[in-house]
């Protein structure tokens, strides 16, 4: 089964950029859709980007041109580069794998989720 680990959050500005990296240390992960949620405190989580077992991509409207996601098959690891960041996009973010191929925008349709990587965009 997947075993995720996010990494590479921090602390940055408006304006700044950031690459996020999931890897998979399960090496379960290949075929299957993945995606990037993430939560702010009193939120509930948020699609944020996915891509299929084919590699269809899919985005939030909030970051749509702004943020891509991709994956790495030969290093079973999921990123997520993210752009122009706001104030906003601050939250927890996690990733998260499915057992089947085809994307789904519900949280509760992923089976497997990292522990999640704090990112904080200041104004």
């Amino acid at each position: 089964q997947a075993q995720l680990a996010e990494s590479g959050g921090g602390v940055v500005q408006a304006g700044d950029s950031l690459r996020l990296s999931c890897a998979d240390s399960g090496r379960t992960s290949r075929n299957v859709a993945m995606a990037w949620f993430r939560q702010a405190p009193g939120n509930r989580r948020e699609w944020v980007a996915g891509i299929s077992g084919g590699g269809t991509t899919n985005y939030g409207d909030s970051v749509e041109g702004r943020f891509a996601i991709s994956r790495d098959n030969a290093k079973n690891t999921l990123f997520l580069q993210m752009n122009s960041l706001k104030p906003e996009d601050t939250a927890v973010y996690y990733c998260a794998a499915r057992t089947v191929w085809y994307l789904s925008r519900r949280a509760d349709q992923y089976d497997f989720w990292g522990q999640g990587t704090q990112v904080t965009v200041s104004s």
